[in-house]
């Protein structure tokens, strides 16, 4: 699956180019939620989610790049969010804020951890989620180049999940681009999130949304 980051996006433009990656057969909009604390960057809010809940008719999948998302996770889902993805590294008790999002607000629970962190340390919550997000860069920025050493830790997690949770989904994000994407998906990786990739091509979203999803074997 194709997940279009908006971070990359045109924002002038932004519920045209939504529209045109639903058009192209993206299966998702991946929204990169930064607070300049967990990573040296500030980007978008609630309102942007807010925004294009009217434009698509898409999953909206809000990942919270923040230190403290528990105080977010209200605002972003009465805005429109279907899925929320939290990062293990600022967790001190992931299953509460886990089974807050899944039962207490009814959304999609997402994972993710970045590149320095060992793939076992997310062993012990993937029955509690829907989604295991792969960092393949180090978050913050779009236009990353995509770590190499990536390739071996999805192919770990895949067979971790494969042993306790097969029907959680791996989320890579970082550096996806044509060249990156095959190696993802061959290592076992079935939901790809780029940005340069489909919004900062001289192709435009549809056509680099198609090639994409060829790349990797998905249908978009």
């Amino acid at each position: 699956m194709i997940a279009p980051s908006i971070l990359s996006a045109d924002f002038s433009r932004l519920g045209e180019q939504v529209r045109e990656a639903d058009a192209a057969g993206a299966n998702r909009i991946h929204i990169d939620v930064m607070d300049g604390h967990f990573v040296p960057n500030l980007s978008m809010g609630a309102v942007v989610v807010k925004g294009l809940r009217p434009v698509t008719r898409l999953p909206l999948e809000v990942h919270l790049m923040v230190e403290n998302p528990g105080r977010f996770l209200d605002g972003f889902v009465k805005s429109g969010a279907d899925t929320l993805i939290v990062h293990l590294e600022v967790l001190s008790d992931p299953r509460q804020i886990l089974e807050h999002i899944r039962r207490g607000l009814g959304k999609k629970v997402g994972l993710a951890f970045n590149p320095d962190m060992p793939v076992a340390k997310i062993e012990p919550y993937l029955r509690d989620i829907d989604l295991a997000l792969c960092m393949t860069v180090f978050p913050g920025f779009g236009g990353q180049a995509y770590i190499p050493e990536s390739t071996s830790r999805i192919r770990e997690l895949r067979s971790l999940i494969d042993e306790h949770n097969p029907g959680c989904e791996i989320e890579v994000d970082g550096g996806i681009d044509p060249e990156t994407i095959p190696l993802a998906a061959a290592a076992g990786a079935n939901v790809f999130v780029a940005g340069t990739a489909i919004f900062g091509t001289r192709e435009g979203p549809t056509a680099a949304i198609k090639h994409l999803a060829q790349l990797a074997g998905v249908s978009p």
